[in-house]
């Protein structure tokens, strides 16, 4: 049972763990910054960072947002560690920024990737993102939230 949690320093070390092989896999291991101080660089601009946490309490998966307009945030750094990959793991991530996003009154979920990241071009269209272009040559996507009825 993998359970979503909000980023907290316990999980630091471990989440560069999943990080660096989540990218690994990909042939592009290199840390970005923001992701060496999240209380910085997500909680004090107002944005979020959660982490998939495995049974045996390890950092199996990472999302964050950030906030660009009162209806719109980016996915950040939406990694999966290799093992967990094809679990669902991506998917209750994705999940938490949905339910984030509509608590928060936010209508769209942008997020862009390289093309020849394979299976982001092919998880985010099931997940409803459509490609709207390319921005800094990657693949530009946008999901519309629709708001819970009252």
């Amino acid at each position: 049972m993998i359970k979503i949690i909000r980023y907290n320093n316990d999980y630091r070390d471990d989440m560069f763990l999943c990080y660096f092989l989540a990218k690994e896999a990909l042939g592009k291991p290199h840390l970005r910054d923001d992701l060496l101080d999240i209380q910085r660089n997500y909680f004090e601009l107002g944005d979020e960072f959660w982490l998939a946490i495995s049974d045996d309490n390890r950092v199996v998966g990472m999302v964050g947002e950030h906030r660009i307009s009162d209806k719109g945030i980016f996915l950040k750094r939406l990694f999966i560690k290799p093992d967990y990959k094809r679990s669902g793991i991506a998917s209750q991530l994705l999940e938490k920024v949905e339910d984030y996003a509509r608590a928060q009154g936010i209508s769209e979920i942008h997020t862009r990737f390289p093309e020849h990241y394979v299976e982001a071009g092919k998880f985010y269209p099931a997940k409803g993102f459509i490609k709207i272009g390319l921005d800094e040559n990657q693949n530009h996507l946008v999901k519309k939230i629709e708001m819970e009825k009252n």
